[in-house]
C-alpha cells in the first residue's frame, strides 16, 4: 500500500503518457504543500548524524571533540598557540645562527690569509732595505716593514683572542640544537596533547640556548681560554613531563620498562660517565694548551720580527737585525697557519660540545630513572633512542652493558680480595 501511495505521488509530477505505459492510475493528485509555512522538527545534530550513517549503512557513529584543559598539566588551545611561536621562533634561531656561522667562518679565512699577505709583504721590505744601506728609499722600506710587522701582530691579537673558527663552530652547534628543538616540538604537537610544562620546557631550553651561544662578540662572548675545562652546557634543567596521551593504543603496565632495562640504562650511564666524557674532556684540556701556546707565539713572533725591523740596515747592529725580521716572521706564519688553517679553536669546541652532549645523555637517563615508572619516557623507545645517539644498534647497546656489567663485577671481586 506504501509502495503504491508512493507511486501515485511520484506520477503526480511526470507526465501521463509515461504514467499510463507503466499502467498507474494519473487522476489520483496529491495536493501541493506551502513547504515555507511547514514548521521545521528540532533534531539533534548527533541524532540527525546516526539517522544518516544508519541510512547509509553504517552502524557507528565517531564523534569528534576538542578538549580544553586547564594549567594543571593538561592541554588546551592556548599551549598549542605558545608551542607554534616557540617552534617558529626556534626555526628563525636555527637560520640566524646558520647564516652567522658562515659569516665567522669567512672571517677566519679572509684574517688568516691577510695577515699571511701582510707578514710576507713585510719580510721581503725588510730584505730589500737589508741590501742598499741607508738611502732615502730603503729607509721608507724599513718603516713599511716596521708598520706592517705592527699591523700584523694587532690583528694577531686579536684573531687569537676571538678565534673566528671557535666561534663558527658555536653557531654551527646552535643551530643544530636549535633545529633538534624545532623537530621535538613538532613531534610532541603531532603525538600528544601538548601540556603547560611542554610549553615551560621549550621556553626553559630557547633561553638557555640563547645563553650557551650568544651573538654578540663584545661582553657577552664565551671565553676562549678558560681557566679550568668543563662541558659545554646548553640545556635547562631537565623536566620530565608526564606521557600521557599518546596516540596509540592503551598505556603499558611498566609503560615499557622492567628491571632488566634499568640496570642496563645505569650501566650505560656509567660508561658514558668513565669513558666517552671523560675522553673529550681529556682531549678538550690537551687540544686547549696546544691553542694556548700558538696564541702567545704567533704575536710574540711578528713583534720581535718589528723590532728586528727597525734595525734594518744600521751598521752598529750587523746581520742579527735581518736575521731576526725575516726568520720571526716565517715562524710567525706557520704558527699562524697551524692555529687558525688547522682550527685549533674549532677543535675545542668541538671535544668541549661532545663532552656536553655525553654529559646531556648522562643526566636524561638518570633523571629518567629517577621518575616513577608511569612518568618516564617509554622504555623501549628511550632505549631505542639511546641506541642511535650512540650510534649502535640495539643488540650492540645491550652488549656494551652486559661487558660493563661484567667488568664492574670483576673489579668488585678483585677489591674485595684485596680487603680479606
Amino acid at each position: 500500500m506504501a509502495a503504491l501511495q508512493a507511486s501515485r505521488l511520484l506520477c503526480s509530477s511526470a507526465s501521463e503518457s509515461s504514467c499510463s505505459r507503466r499502467g498507474i492510475e494519473t487522476t489520483l493528485h496529491a495536493p501541493k504543500l506551502r513547504t515555507s509555512h511547514l514548521p521545521l522538527p528540532k533534531i539533534p545534530m548527533r541524532d540527525l548524524v546516526k539517522e544518516l550513517n544508519m541510512i547509509n549503512g553504517y552502524t557507528t557513529t565517531t564523534t569528534t571533540t576538542t578538549t580544553r584543559r586547564d594549567d594543571d598539566g593538561t592541554a588546551n588551545s592556548t599551549v598549542i598557540e605558545e608551542l607554534y611561536a616557540i617552534m617558529e621562533t626556534s626555526a628563525d634561531r636555527a637560520e640566524m645562527h646558520t647564516n652567522i656561522g658562515d659569516q665567522r667562518d669567512n672571517w677566519n679565512r679572509l684574517l688568516l690569509t691577510s695577515i699571511n699577505a701582510i707578514t710576507v709583504t713585510a719580510a721581503t721590505m725588510a730584505g730589500l732595505a737589508a741590501t742598499g744601506g741607508m738611502a732615502t728609499p730603503l729607509v721608507a722600506l724599513k718603516l713599511s716593514s716596521t708598520i706592517l710587522y705592527s699591523a700584523a701582530t694587532g690583528m694577531l691579537l686579536v684573531m687569537n683572542k676571538i678565534q673566528p673558527s671557535q666561534l663558527a663552530e658555536e653557531q654551527r652547534n646552535a643551530a643544530r640544537l636549535f633545529k633538534q628543538l624545532h623537530g621535538h616540538i613538532k613531534t610532541t604537537l603531532a603525538l600528544r596533547n601538548p601540556t603547560r610544562m611542554d610549553v615551560k620546557e621549550a621556553m626553559g631550553k630557547i633561553l638557555a640556548l640563547d645563553r650557551a651561544y650568544p651573538l654578540p662578540l663584545l661582553g657577552t662572548m664565551l671565553e676562549k681560554f678558560p681557566a679550568t675545562v668543563e662541558p659545554a652546557v646548553w640545556w635547562p634543567q631537565l623536566l620530565q613531563a608526564p606521557q600521557e596521551g599518546l596516540i596509540g593504543g592503551m598505556k603499558e603496565t611498566r609503560n615499557g620498562w622492567n628491571g632488566k632495562l634499568e640496570e642496563e640504562m645505569k650501566e650505560i650511564a656509567g660508561v658514558l660517565k668513565r669513558k666517552d666524557t671523560s675522553d673529550y674532556m681529556r682531549l678538550s684540556k690537551i687540544v686547549l694548551k696546544v691553542n694556548k701556546i700558538l696564541a702567545i707565539s704567533g704575536p710574540l713572533l711578528t713583534g720581535l720580527a718589528a723590532v728586528g725591523s727597525a734595525f734594518v740596515g744600521s751598521p752598529s747592529q750587523g746581520s742579527w737585525a735581518v736575521f731576526l725580521s725575516v726568520v720571526a716572521v716565517a715562524f710567525a706564519s706557520v704558527v699562524n697557519t697551524l692555529e687558525h688553517g688547522g682550527q685549533v679553536g674549532m677543535v675545542f669546541e668541538m671535544f668541549r660540545s661532545s663532552a656536553g652532549f655525553f654529559r646531556l645523555m648522562e643526566e636524561s637517563i638518570e633523571s629518567n630513572l629517577k621518575e616513577r615508572e608511569e612518568r618516564r619516557e617509554n622504555g623501549e623507545l628511550f632505549e631505542m633512542k639511546v641506541a642511535l645517539q650512540l650510534g649502535r644498534s640495539l643488540s650492540e647497546l645491550r652488549d656494551l652493558a652486559a661487558a660493563s656489567s661484567s667488568r664492574n663485577g670483576e673489579a668488585t671481586e678483585e677489591f674485595g680480595s684485596k680487603l680479606f
